[in-house]
């Protein structure tokens, strides 16, 4: 998790930015609804302002809960005030809804965003169940240590909150790591027996050497022949109906191609089945073993 420091301007910057906010008077319901018309109704911009203005406060009141994240306060509060622009841009004040009540909702997603995207160069939760486990772990985690007076989870804890968050148990655990620790570069000096070294000449590389590439390579060649003298004893109606079935990549219905070659569904179901036949007698022919014709995994 990466570490902010501000210096003493951005600070002084962010205190009366805090400070405006937080001086700034409420609307009143009427006075809200209003403004939210002459926004949405006649595009005024000075209703506009005057009531993010007012709701600044609300931003602030958001920033300040997700501080704990090591992300900079004054990101925070643009992130929120993005929301909050957003909010304005989306509400309907027909429906008789307060905006600072529709507002929190996009003032909040779009810090957790930001959160998430900057918390850790790893990308951190990619569903909205990984999300909810990012944001209310360590809550859930420090209720039950409370409940058990110990620290640390026990794997009945983390079945605990795995069944509150909707997830599984090893997600749960998986993120418990994860927020534990921070992100290391692979060219962090590490000691082993062997003397000093990083991260990066200790990882294995599990991709296929270049002997089994190229082996690979010829092997899908001598398949690839093998399949080409196989269609070669079909005539061009057969080798039409088992290219367009079985070699393509979308399959054309057995009803499709009737229409094209001008027979019915079912006579184009026998020259299939007649095909593959010819095609299976002649492989069997042509090949050693039968493992032969299926290719390895690189």
């Amino acid at each position: 998790m990466a570490q902010y420091i501000q210096n003493e301007a951005s600070q002084k910057s962010d205190s009366d930015y805090i400070r405006q906010s937080m001086n700034t008077p409420m609307l009143s319901k009427e006075r809200e609804l209003e403004l939210a018309i002459a926004w949405k109704d006649h595009g005024d911009e000075k209703a506009l302002h005057e009531m993010i203005n007012a709701y600044g406060r609300l931003v602030i009141s958001a920033a300040t809960k997700f501080r704990f994240y090591g992300l900079p306060l004054n990101d925070l509060i643009q992130e929120g005030n993005i929301g909050l622009l957003e909010a304005a841009k989306r509400f309907e004040p027909a429906r008789e809804f307060r905006f600072s009540t529709y507002a929190t909702w996009w003032i909040k997603s779009c810090m957790q965003d930001y959160v998430l995207r900057n918390w850790s160069i790893v990308r951190t939760g990619t569903t909205a169940a990984q999300k909810s486990l990012f944001f209310n772990l360590r809550r859930l985690r420090a209720k039950i240590e409370g409940e058990q007076e110990s620290e640390g989870l026990n794997d009945k804890g983390r079945q605990e909150i795995a069944n509150d968050l909707g997830v599984k148990i090893h997600e749960v655990e998986q993120m418990e790591q994860r927020m534990n620790g921070g992100d290391n570069s692979l060219n962090v000096t590490i000691s082993d027996e062997n003397g000093a070294s990083d991260w990066q000449s200790m990882l294995e590389d599990d991709r296929p050497n270049p002997e089994e590439i190229v082996i690979g390579m010829k092997d899908t060649q001598t398949r690839s022949k093998w399949l080409q003298d196989a269609l070669s004893t079909l005539n061009d109606r057969e080798q039409k109906i088992i290219r367009d079935r079985h070699m393509g990549y979308q399959t054309t219905t057995l009803e499709a191609l009737g229409v094209e070659l001008g027979i019915s569904k079912e006579r184009v179901r026998q020259l299939e089945h007649r095909a593959m036949e010819k095609l299976k007698s002649s492989l069997t022919r042509e090949v050693p073993h039968r493992l032969e014709l299926f290719a390895d995994s690189y």
